[in-house]
């Protein structure tokens, strides 16, 4: 590792001294990007030398940095719906230049970027990567009249769900758990409210989302699949503003405005479902004060404390609760809390430092009647809460070379699960252990161009994590596989006393080569370790699944991923199409043993088997983004495998979410300047599920059997649905801005199967029958009014 390190530093090392030692003199433009009218940072713009590929785009703080020889150069700032801008600088020092665009108000189809920026795919170096902004999300056909992030992304390629109503989502082969969620750099455990059917992030308070597959930079760690990273707005610092939205389902509000005008700024955005008050009326008897309601809060302020210095506070706060009655509650929710400075040491050296705090939480309580003679209850509670840091430096070397590298710490606290059952007076209080773990990484990468046509990014990480006291750690004997451990023997371990600890190197390298002004191809590798694991033995995981830390028992996951691509890109930027193949093969993912037993269970390492993935398939993708229609399709053609000992006859078996095809089209077209229609349409292949294949009969009673023994043995039938929605804007007004959205979700009614059982009648066992279990079944309409003042 030492060498390999060092390898690394040398080849840094000359491509930092080479272009000082033997380049021309040259200097550096350097500065903030942001929106004329709200004074929003800007992702992803580009800056070049007109007329040139030379360039470099504006980071996720709308930070850029471009180092260019002494001079007269005529920079341009471009980025789709902003009108270009350009602008002569004479370069004989250093110079700091803040730039705010201003949107065009020239129709889409009309716009012609002349830039570098909507190449992006074509041009830059990251493999695997689907971008999306606000804008973008509002054009999808939306559920009950509610754009959101998570269904949005459900329709880029290489990613899928068990069903509808299901909570995550599986991203190339990898189990919803393996999806790292950053919402402001801070992490989010469950990202759905209303078991699955609405995300936690407020559409109202969300500037853009990445989500990364695959050639992932050194930056990220702690999970195999993907990197979903949310950026939240920063808050108008030039108007107060007030958006919001009314449907039949919730309703939000969001406000933002100006602290100081041009130094600092605020954004609160609100939401509260009402399913409950609607439903009341029509509630009597025990289920009169039932509940079913959820609701968020998002905030974010930011302050510009000097040209250098800014500072950066949010934060999020969410819950659902679910109560039939008195006698059922379950409720679970998010808290985060981000805090931010960036800080600019010269022209070419910028500092992202990120504090912040993570929780999530669920509780669940029964109890009888309260006129019942014997009093009896039963309370549940479990939660996760992480404190982290990640000081992220950037060292723009030049207009070729970028240097990335940083620290990052988080520790854990879990407290997998207290239990109290009361009768009367008397209590039994059953409490899972707490665990405690730290994880660290150090990593460090360089992007480096040569000429116009290559670029390599390559680097690596090491991640470091212990598991920790106070607390006992268990040891379990080696047994038939496929069978419970057996106990040998325990040690107590006391407060930060490091029961466990691994530490593995994780190597990172993406590539693209220009094959035409228009095409690229792209290979990349990288490998990913992930110590955090979701224990959950049912199709979809669900708010009242565990939490675990990697253990003496526990091994981290361990994935390595190879992908390569071909990006193409029409001349006038309006259309962009990729094709992607990837294989990916995961160590020591969870498996379980047959009837294992999670919740309340203080040995529930005996019940875990380690277990080998596989997965690989190719995606297709076309995107449309210039013209009255746009919209994109994504096509994945993929096989997901494990291959656990003790299971399936010890042979590769189809996981739970594999779906052979996997097809999404989404078009947005334009009728007038006040209306456009959209729809929505996707057919996968069925998950898989396991089935008896023979029956053993008892007193006229079949008891399904298995004769294989083999796990998801049968696929549901297909998944396929179709959406619409009609966007209606009022007449514009001076300060008020209206439109009205109309949507039908499931537009034909599919009653897609989410589950089959099979059950017999109860009073003639001779009649039996399959039974599909579907979530959703009808159509349903929605209807949201949208507002901003």
């Amino acid at each position: 590792m030492k060498r390999i390190l060092a390898s690394i530093g040398l080849a840094i090392t000359l491509c930092i001294l080479s272009p000082t030692l033997f380049a021309q003199q040259k200097f550096t433009v350097s500065g903030y990007v942001k929106d004329a009218k709200n004074g929003e940072s800007l992702i992803g713009i580009s800056i070049s030398i007109a007329g040139t590929s030379t360039g470099t785009i504006s980071n996720e703080y709308g930070f850029y940095s471009l180092t260019l020889p002494a001079g007269e150069h005529e920079l341009q700032y471009s980025y789709i719906g902003y009108s270009t801008q350009k602008m002569k600088v004479l370069l004989d020092s250093n110079k700091k230049i803040d730039i705010k665009l201003e949107t065009s108000n020239s129709q889409l189809n009309e716009v012609v970027i002349t830039g570098k920026e909507q190449d992006k795919n074509i041009n830059t170096i990251a493999t695997s990567v689907n971008r999306l902004d606000i804008k973008e999300l509002k054009q999808l056909p939306t559920f009950m009249g509610e754009v959101d992030v998570l269904r949005a992304i459900q329709t880029l390629p290489g990613v899928t769900t068990v069903g509808e109503g299901s909570s995550g989502f599986n991203v190339r082969g990898g189990a919803t758990d393996e999806n790292l969620i950053l919402l402001d750099e801070a992490p989010v455990y469950n990202a759905t409210h209303m078991l699955g059917f609405f995300s936690v992030f407020n559409p109202d308070a969300v500037k853009s989302l990445n989500l990364m597959k695959g050639g992932f930079p050194a930056e990220y760690g702690g999970r195999t699949s993907s990197v979903l990273d949310i950026r939240m707005k920063d808050g108008n610092n030039q108007n107060f503003t007030m958006n919001g939205g009314i449907s039949n389902v919730f309703s939000r509000l969001s406000l933002e405005g100006p602290i100081k005008k041009d130094k600092s700024s605020f954004i609160v955005a609100a939401r509260r479902s009402y399913i409950d008050v609607l439903m009341k009326p029509f509630l009597k008897g025990d289920l009169k004060d039932t509940k079913l309601y959820f609701y968020d809060l998002t905030a974010k302020a930011n302050f510009k404390l000097n040209k250098n210095n800014s500072l950066f506070v949010s934060g999020y706060f969410g819950r659902d609760v679910f109560g039939f009655g008195k006698q059922a509650k379950f409720d679970w929710g998010n808290t985060t809390t981000t805090v931010r400075w960036n800080h600019i040491f010269n022209d070419r050296l910028f500092l992202n430092m990120t504090t912040y705090y993570s929780q999530y939480d669920y509780s669940l309580s029964f109890s009888t009647k309260p006129e019942e003679d014997t009093q009896q209850g039963y309370d549940w509670t479990s939660n996760i809460i992480n404190y982290g840091v990640k000081p992220a430096f950037t060292y723009y070397i030049n207009s070729n070379n970028t240097l990335h590298f940083g620290l990052q710490s988080v520790y854990y606290t879990f407290k997998p699960g207290k239990g109290v059952g009361s009768e009367d007076d008397r209590k039994n209080v059953i409490e899972l252990q707490h665990q405690h773990a730290l994880e660290s990484g150090l990593y460090l990468d360089h992007e480096f161009k040569i000429g116009n046509k290559f670029g390599i990014q390559y680097g690596a990480r090491v991640s470091g994590f212990q598991y920790m006291g106070k607390g006992t750690a268990y040891y379990y004997a080696d047994t038939t596989a496929g069978i419970r451990k057996r106990l040998v023997g325990s040690k107590e371990y006391g407060s930060g006393e490091v029961i466990k600890d691994y530490y593995y190197f994780e190597p990172r390298l993406s590539t693209k080569l220009s094959v035409s002004p228009t095409s690229t191809v792209k290979l990349a590798y990288a490998r990913t370790t992930q110590f955090m694991h979701q224990l959950s033995n049912t199709a979809s995981p669900t708010p009242l699944d565990i939490w675990t830390p990697s253990t003496n028992n526990v091994e981290p996951q361990v994935a390595d991923q190879v992908t390569a691509g071909y990006f193409y890109a029409t001349p006038n930027n309006a259309i962009e199409i990729s094709a992607e193949v990837f294989y990916k093969w995961m160590d020591n993912q969870l498996d379980y043993i047959n009837n294992a037993k999670l919740q309340l269970n203080q040995y529930i390492e005996a019940d875990l088997l380690p277990s080998k993935g596989r997965a690989y398939g190719l995606e297709l993708y076309a995107k449309k983004e210039l013209g009255k229609t746009t919209g994109w399709i994504s096509y994945t053609l993929s096989r997901t495998e494990r291959k656990t000992e003790g299971i399936s006859l010890n042979e590769w078996y189809l996981n739970r979410y594999d779906r052979t095809h996997n097809l999404n089209m989404v078009v947005n077209h334009s009728l007038s300047k006040r209306s456009s229609v959209s729809a929505n349409f996707v057919y996968a292949s069925g998950t898989p599920g396991t089935y008896a294949d023979a029956r053993l009969e008892f007193q006229d009673w079949d008891i399904p059997y298995n004769t294989t023994d083999k796990r998801n043995n049968y696929r549901l039938p297909a998944f396929h649905r179709l959406d619409l929605s009609y966007t209606l804007k009022g007449k514009h007004k001076k300060r008020w801005q209206g439109e009205w959205v109309f949507s039908i979700y499931n537009v034909y009614a599919r009653r897609n199967a989410y589950t089959i059982y099979f059950k017999q009648d109860a009073d003639d066992p001779s009649k039996k029958e399959a039974v599909r279990m579907s979530i959703i079944g009808s159509i349903i309409p929605g209807i949201t009014y949208n507002f901003k003042f």
